[in-house]
């Protein structure tokens, strides 16, 4: 009975530990190398809006998806997302796992939009 019942504390306690890991953040999903500013002219020669800007750069030149929020530059970890692309230049709800400088992506949501009214 002892033993079971360390098994089923150890499994509470890993259940909030995954669950308190996750976080909730408000941003943009941008790239690398334009970070929070995008100056299309000058990458691409032409102006383009901050979704295609993020696009063209991820494609053409190799740069990695990154979520700007507070003016902070953070690094997705799991590049892979499905979502990331579809949210491209988007400010979004991102929510995922922080470590250091990287966040490992879990969800994006578009916020919420307010009634005029």
């Amino acid at each position: 009975m002892k033993h079971l019942c360390m098994v089923v504390f150890a499994g509470m306690l890993g259940a909030m530990s995954a669950s308190a890991a996750d976080q909730t953040w408000t941003g943009k999903i941008s790239d690398s190398m334009c970070g929070a500013k995008h100056n299309t002219s000058a990458e691409h020669g032409k102006k383009l809006s901050d979704r295609e800007c993020t696009l063209a750069c991820v494609k053409e030149h190799d740069a990695k998806y990154v979520f700007v929020s507070g003016g902070k530059v953070y690094n997705v970890g799991n590049q892979d997302f499905a979502a990331l692309p579809d949210h491209a230049g988007h400010t979004v709800k991102l929510t995922g796992e922080m470590s250091g400088d990287t966040i490992t992506v879990s969800k994006i949501a578009m916020p919420a939009t307010k009634k005029k009214g």
